[in-house]
């Protein structure tokens, strides 16, 4: 059940030199923008200097914040205050007063079973009303652990991103409760409180939808009863001039989750890399298993489309609130993103000053994005995946 009493949301962002010190200013100013209202739960994210002494950075939160729940991961890049600083050195705290809801952090491992690899702490995810995963990307089996949540709790929101930077000793930096740990996932359950998520894949789709009607694994062997890669060469062909050209940057194949619709929109495909042909066979393997039946279509990664991406997908949010404000976002974006892909500073946090119209934001950098398609939640590259607070 989600409570019916308003969730705020503060988020601050500090450069300082000194761990403590910028996280007593982040934290300070999340505190400011909640009005008042004491935090039950943040989240921190840092970079640069401050990864050399972690437990000052989270002393210097809990000092500012006191949160009953608290947990954070190193970034190569945070996000926050409308900025994004992708090096260097720098804080951004996320914190939420929840209203009637609750959260709880727990860490979760992997183990070795007699079975095999295993994972402790998923169970603390069921009859959740949304969850947020902070996985490190050595130690922790993040695809199989989605998998399994899948399974095991559909419908929940899952949402979340990689840990992408470490320790000068080269462990997770991974904040829980008081603690730093090394390994494995920190995590915040969700209850009472309404959480939409917004996965923006940064592709556009081009040509037509296709339908897979051959396929073994991630093996595509024939597209609407005709050998995939001949298919996908035709389709190529059939483009606009300027689609010809985004394609020519790296063509993506969208994979559509939920089938059975009428029509399928952005949000619809999981948006994979095409990862081998075969030209004697004639078929195509993706970055995902691909079943007969499946609709497919190419998709296209570039600035234009991946700024027009978020913006439709953050708009569709807006909607969903009948244009209400949100109370704030929490924010993973890849860290291919930033300047490397849009060619100007602070692209997506500008974008969701816009677009969420000034809703405090924060979040990271991230070496992969967890959110859901279709119901699923997935691991992601190249996305900005959104976990938006309705007011």
């Amino acid at each position: 059940m989600v409570s019916s009493v308003s969730v705020r949301i503060g988020c601050g962002l500090s450069t300082s030199p000194d761990p403590r010190v910028a996280a007593i200013e982040a934290g300070t100013q999340a505190r400011t923008t909640l009005g008042g209202a004491g935090a039950d739960v943040a989240f921190l994210f840092c970079t640069g200097t401050h990864l050399a002494a972690p437990e000052a950075t989270l002393e210097g939160v809990a000092e500012a914040l006191d949160p009953p729940t608290l947990v954070g991961c190193g970034a190569g890049g945070v996000l926050g205050d409308g900025r994004e600083i992708e090096s260097g050195t720098a804080i951004a705290v996320w914190a939420a007063a929840l209203g009637g809801g609750t959260a709880a952090a727990f860490h979760a491992e992997a183990i070795e079973t007699p079975e095999g690899v295993g994972v402790t702490g998923l169970a603390e995810i069921e009859g959740a009303s949304a969850a947020v995963f902070l996985p490190d990307p050595y130690s922790f089996p993040t695809d199989a652990v989605l998998a399994e949540l899948a399974r095991r709790v559909p419908g929940v929101p899952i949402l979340g991103g990689l840990s992408s930077a470490r320790t000068p000793d080269g462990d997770a930096a991974l904040f829980v409760g008081d603690r730093v740990v090394g390994a494995g996932a920190v995590c915040v359950r969700f209850d009472g409180v309404e959480v939409l998520p917004c996965v923006s894949q940064g592709a556009a789709p081009v040509g037509p939808e296709l339908t897979v009607t051959a396929a073994e694994g991630n093996v595509i062997r024939e597209l609407a009863g005709r050998p995939a890669l001949e298919r996908l060469r035709d389709a190529i062909e059939e483009l606009t001039m300027a689609e010809r050209g985004m394609v020519a940057n790296g063509l993506l194949l969208g994979v559509v989750i939920d089938g059975g619709k009428p029509e399928y929109r952005q949000g619809d495909f999981l948006v994979r890399g095409l990862i081998g042909a075969d030209p004697e066979e004639g078929t195509v393997a993706v970055g995902a298993p691909v079943a007969p039946g499946t609709v497919v279509r190419m998709h296209a990664r570039d600035a234009q489309s991946a700024d027009r991406d978020l913006r439709d997908a953050l708009g569709l949010r807006i909607e969903a609130l009948g244009g209400a404000t949100p109370a704030g976002a929490l924010v993973f974006t890849c860290n291919g993103r930033g300047r490397s892909m849009f060619g100007v500073p602070d692209h997506d946090a500008v974008a969701l000053d816009e677009e969420l119209a000034g809703a405090p934001a924060a979040g990271f950098f991230a070496a992969g994005e967890i959110g859901p398609v279709g119901g699923d939640p997935f691991l992601h590259g190249f996305t900005a995946t959104v976990a938006v607070f309705p007011p």
